[in-house]
């Protein structure tokens, strides 16, 4: 695979993820939507689709990778660096343009919620914050979670049928859905930086009335915990297959 077709097929695949991702979350939790107020559930099942979309997508160009953590941990595996670089910036422009995507689809219920006489904030929609702030405790959920996902992902490598098939996408969808339900009560389950930090920086840009804060005192946590677990699981893997 060139670097242009990694940055690209990474561009368009974290894209996917984040317009579903968000979008799902935008649909839950925005007023004067049809699917308001349907909750967890429905959040982690679009979060797990959008994983599937974006990997399907992406893979034929840089296999969809759709997430840094799991660069590192493939990175660590392989020893493989040369492209790591490029898989992490089309990651990041990616996440940025799938919020910015997600923003337009819901326009016109981001102004509702402005006009209502208490706005909610929206960082909710964009990027993970923890129910209880204690951030020893989320750094070790979120590496936690990525150890959950990034380490069956190695796993997954082993059975040659699953990447012949092509279901090897679709059951990672699943794991993500399974992480969700599981594991994402506490922080929310970033467990992929660009996932995180990409569509923070864009909400923090769009001019999107009484949004609220970024909240950047958070920001490292969703980003460290899952590099963190990243590096876990291929020196774990390394080790233990």
């Amino acid at each position: 695979m060139s670097n242009a077709e990694v940055f690209v097929g990474e561009i368009i695949g974290t894209a996917i993820l984040i317009l579903f991702g968000a979008g799902v979350v935008a649909a839950v939790v925005l007023n004067y939507s049809k699917a308001k107020d349907a909750g967890w559930v429905v959040i982690a099942f679009g979060w797990g689709f959008g994983v599937m979309a974006g990997a399907y997508t992406a893979a034929p160009l840089s296999g969809g990778h759709l997430n840094p953590a799991v660069t590192l941990g493939i990175a660590i595996d392989t020893g493989d660096w040369d492209q790591v670089h490029i898989y992490v910036a089309g990651q990041m422009v990616g996440a940025m343009l799938g919020a910015f995507l997600c923003w337009l689809v819901y326009y016109a219920q981001f102004r509702a919620n402005a006009e209502e006489d208490i706005a909610q904030p929206t960082l909710g929609i964009f990027s993970t914050s923890p129910t209880i702030r204690q951030p020893v405790a989320n750094l070790v959920t979120e590496i936690i979670a990525t150890i959950a996902l990034v380490l069956p992902i190695l796993a997954f490598g082993l059975t040659k049928g699953l990447g012949e098939s092509g279901t090897a996408i679709l059951i990672v969808s699943f794991l993500v859905v399974g992480i969700g339900l599981s594991l994402g009560g506490p922080t929310g389950y970033a467990i992929n930086p660009a996932r995180d930090l990409g569509p923070r920086i864009v909400h923090s840009l769009l001019p999107i009335p009484n949004k609220g804060t970024s909240d950047w005192e958070y920001a490292w946590v969703p980003v460290v915990g899952p590099m963190i677990g990243a590096a876990l699981s291929g020196l774990l893997f390394n080790a233990a297959f």
